[in-house]
């Protein structure tokens, strides 16, 4: 499994409603992108759930390196270049996932927190406390990640409440294409 995601400020007086109206109309074209875990269509609103800033940030859970690559290289990524620039694109290596129980209900809010792994980290240590998140109430999925050129853990969990119980940035989410989601790799990941 790979986590990816891409962040693209939005100006503070940004029309949010013209990111809802891109999503409802390109968001079904990763319904079935082979290679693909899972796609959260996310954004923050200022002054929403505590959000400082409008951003539209995708988050990616890729079952191949070779769907994640053809969507790079010139699937619909290029589309949101042309029409944003081209933004930087996060990248971490997985290191556990689980289902939670609220698995296959709606996803209303995702949770993202990154924080350093420190010197003595086990990530046996984080993937233990990926299945404790994935066990919380209204939990769909849990997953953490690292980036070994900053050393950084991402926790990234999907909710089917308004109320999570996770640290982190809260994002709303407007679709979640999940076409491969059932064949993600379970528990952790070596």
């Amino acid at each position: 499994m790979h986590a990816m995601q891409y962040e693209i400020a939005l100006p503070a007086d940004y029309d949010m409603s013209v990111i809802r109206a891109r999503v409802a109309r390109v968001g079904h074209l990763l319904d079935d992108w082979q290679g693909l875990g899972l796609k959260a269509y996310l954004v923050r609103e200022r002054g929403v759930d505590g959000s400082p800033v409008n951003q539209y940030a995708p988050f990616y859970l890729w079952r191949t390196v070779q769907g994640m690559n053809r969507f790079l290289w010139g699937g619909p990524f290029q589309k949101l270049s042309d029409d944003f620039g081209r933004p930087a694109v996060r990248q971490w290596s997985g290191v556990a996932y689980e289902a939670g129980g609220a698995a296959g209900s709606p996803a209303v809010v995702a949770v993202r927190q990154r924080v350093p792994v420190a010197a003595d980290e086990v990530m046996a240590d984080e993937a233990e406390a990926v299945g404790e998140l994935a066990r919380g109430d209204g939990v769909l999925v849990a997953a953490a990640g690292v980036d070994t050129s900053r050393w950084e853990i991402v926790r990234f969990s999907l909710w089917a409440h308004d109320a999570p119980k996770a640290e982190g940035d809260v994002f709303r989410v407007l679709h979640l294409s999940a076409p491969g989601l059932a064949e993600l790799p379970r528990g952790r990941q070596w």
